[in-house]
């Protein structure tokens, strides 16, 4: 699809920058992942390049989250009730993600069956 100049400009500028760029990050990565004698990354060279966290202590934020969670039960807080048949709210809105022409359609339908109920047919009743 990308066909057009400025396209084919951008991709060659973009490719001559990540030529440009590469020894930079190519060095950069060297230095993060640098070993110490034991095997371990040099830490003060770590915090230089990301921010360091203990494990214990994200693993105890994980903990308290799931513990939160479990007291939930898995419900969901419900505090608009809404009729399943016309979708309606308490407030007689329709719900946000609702278009309006889908609202005005189901109005008309409500509309309809309102004015049918009110008017009943002349005739002979058995």
């Amino acid at each position: 699809m990308a066909k057009s100049l400025r396209s084919k400009w951008k991709r060659k500028m973009r490719a001559e920058k990540r030529k440009k760029n590469a020894p930079k990050e190519l060095a950069r990565l060297k230095q993060a992942l640098k070993l110490d004698v034991k095997g371990e990354v040099v830490m003060a060279d770590m915090q230089e390049i990301a921010t360091v966290v203990p494990a214990d202590k994200i693993k105890k934020q994980t903990n308290v989250e799931m513990q939160e969670a479990e007291g939930d039960k898995g419900k969901m807080d419900m505090d608009v009730k809404r009729n399943k048949k016309t979708q309606l709210d308490d407030n007689g809105q329709y719900p946000v993600w609702m278009s309006q022409r889908q609202a005005k359609k189901l109005k008309a339908k409500r509309m309809a069956k309102k004015k049918g109920q009110g008017t009943k047919k002349k005739g002979i009743s058995w």
